[in-house]
């Protein structure tokens, strides 16, 4: 449905080769012990893939959008955790790709496998409000500043090397006069101050972070002042909605796959029978097969739609993370019921994918944040 061109089939083929190798294995203990996929992530470095978005005049694959979501897709159907490390990585060297005199030996890094990216957009205080932080950088002249904050749910806490992070602007009076600099790992005054093991997407490591007056030069600020939120909704939204709406998909799809697996081999010793015989779980199987087709189908269109922008555009971008994050919810829901006690029990990671298809819809902007900017949107609105 993606409708790649031979390039970007090879990359996505490359990916899948790389997710069936390095990632399935892993995903269970991943899951299990809450570990960070690391071995995962040095292998799509190894292969490329964290420079999948990265210009190619800075030695990356220059790729868009498409081959992203068709990346991420088959990424999640192995490992959700870890693509939804990559996802964040991606939005990351969009930042940087923003601003390429700012971080130009970054991107070059992440070209070559060597630089793992993240966002530090939430905050305790304004929780899923991702665009109106409460912190607030001091300034300590000719453009540089301090920041102090605690971040909330930040992917790859204290694994990423960079944190591209928010904060009000020195002289902001709205809660949309943000400013977005760049932190690195190194930098003092920067801690993971917790861990994380949530009800799901347990491998992603988003955990808080404190950063506490950390001095930051000129020559991080992505932004010019108070100008934050075009980075936020201009360059990261698009890319975050388009990604997180992949990564559901990638869950959906892989609790069909397992459905179906399970059915097929499932058998009744009495009647010699097999669940496949039963036509309630059949139409089970169907229900889930188009509730997947329908969101990657959404998906393309919205695609579409970012590549020849009309009207429709920023109303499509609005709706991808909520039609494809909602949709691996109500397919994990049916293989739930579709596999019954062996999905309970954990059978095929049915289990699994039940629980980490809930932690997208929450992701700010949660699916209910979503559908009040779509309903503003509609309604003739301002968003913001």
């Amino acid at each position: 449905m993606y409708r790649l061109n031979e390039d970007q089939q090879r990359i996505v083929a490359d990916a899948t080769a790389v997710a069936d190798k390095d990632l399935a294995p892993r995903v269970a203990a991943v899951d299990r012990d809450a570990t960070f996929p690391k071995d995962n992530i040095a292998a799509l470095g190894a292969h490329g893939l964290l420079g999948l978005t990265v210009p190619k005049e800075y030695g990356g694959r220059g790729q868009g959008l498409r081959t992203v979501a068709a990346v991420i897709d088959v990424l999640a159907q192995r490992c959700p955790s870890t693509a939804m490390v990559y996802l964040m990585h991606l939005c990351g060297v969009a930042c940087y790709a923003a601003a390429p005199d700012k971080a130009a030996s970054l991107l070059q890094a992440a070209a070559a496998g060597r630089h793992l990216s993240t966002l530090a957009f939430s905050e305790t205080g304004s929780r899923s409000h991702f665009w109106a932080p409460v912190s607030r950088a001091t300034s300590t002249g000719n453009g540089a500043v301090q920041i102090t904050a605690q971040k909330s749910f930040v992917t790859s806490a204290g694994h990423a090397d960079g944190y591209v992070v928010s904060t009000l602007a020195a002289g902001a009076t709205q809660p949309l006069e943000s400013s977005i600099y760049l932190v690195l790992k190194d930098d003092a005054g920067i801690s993971a101050t917790g861990t994380w093991r949530g009800l799901g997407l347990r491998g992603n490591a988003s955990a808080p972070m404190t950063l506490k007056n950390v001095a930051i030069g000129a020559d991080r600020a992505l932004t010019a002042s108070g100008k934050g939120l075009d980075m936020m909704l201009g360059v990261v939204l698009p890319l975050f909605q388009v990604g997180s709406a992949a990564v559901g998909i990638g869950i959906a799809e892989a609790a069909v796959q397992a459905t179906i697996a399970h059915v097929t081999h499932a058998r009744f010793e009495e009647s010699a029978s097999s669940l496949r015989d039963l036509p309630t779980l059949r139409a089970q199987i169907a229900r889930m097969r188009i509730e997947t087709d329908r969101a990657r189908a959404h998906l393309s269109a919205v695609l579409d739609s970012l590549e020849s922008p009309g009207p429709a555009t920023q109303l499509m971008v609005l709706e991808a993370k909520a039609s494809g994050t909602e949709a691996a919810v109500a397919v994990t829901e049916l293989a739930m019921r579709t596999c019954g006690g062996a999905a309970f029990g954990g059978a095929h990671g049915i289990e699994r994918l039940f629980r980490d298809a809930r932690a997208p819809i929450i992701m700010a902007p949660t699916s209910e944040i979503a559908y009040e900017f779509i309903g503003r949107a509609l309604c003739g609105l301002e968003v913001f």
